[in-house]
């Protein structure tokens, strides 16, 4: 694991992902990122999420003001092949939840270091939901920020009433699997 003397940069503002980090004690600073997030025509979703976190790391290093080195991630719903984004209104939101109502959906985290070079882990996980209303959507949508979560959830907000089941990664589904991650720094000395 990386020393605690030993920094490095977040090339992220997401809240979650921060918390994570905290929750294994890495030493970070953070640099907001702003990448374009479109899927290439054909491109896997698999290669996608690892393509943007890998661009969110170079925009970092870019701009940061020391040679640390840079984690980044990205983090997509997958449904029928089809990445389902962040959605950008509250009835998108709602249209998004009522997709997966019933379903079973993908959930891809990439998760990037660079340093010397650039390396990555991806986690997949699976995530089912129970059957939902359109009510039970529109109150979630009332009472929580869905706007910048990929899929319009949070594994770790009331959505989670939502969710039979899970196989895989919780901190992957929440946008940084903490295995991977340890995996990571663990070879940055």
């Amino acid at each position: 694991m990386i020393e605690p003397s030993r920094r490095l940069y977040l090339a992220s503002r997401s809240p979650r992902r921060k918390a994570l980090l905290d929750q294994i004690g890495v030493a970070y600073e953070i640099i907001g990122t702003d990448v374009e997030e479109i899927r290439g025509e054909n491109e896997p979703a698999a290669d996608y999420v690892v393509r943007v976190a890998a661009a969110k790391a170079e925009a970092a290093r870019a701009v940061a003001p020391h040679p640390w080195p840079i984690l980044a991630a990205d983090t997509e719903v997958v449904l029928d092949n089809r990445i389902l984004g962040k959605p950008p209104h509250r009835q998108a939101a709602v249209d998004m939840l009522m997709s997966l109502s019933g379903r079973t959906h993908r959930v891809l985290t990439a998760v990037v270091l660079l340093n010397e070079r650039l390396d990555h882990r991806l986690s997949e996980s699976t995530v089912r939901f129970k059957q939902l209303t359109v009510g039970e959507c529109e109150a979630y949508c009332d009472n929580e920020t869905p706007y910048d979560k990929a899929g319009g959830y949070g594994i770790q907000d009331s959505a989670a009433k939502f969710i039979s089941r899970i196989e895989g990664s919780y901190s992957g589904i929440m946008g940084l699997p903490l295995f991977e991650t340890a995996q990571l720094l663990a070879g940055y000395r």
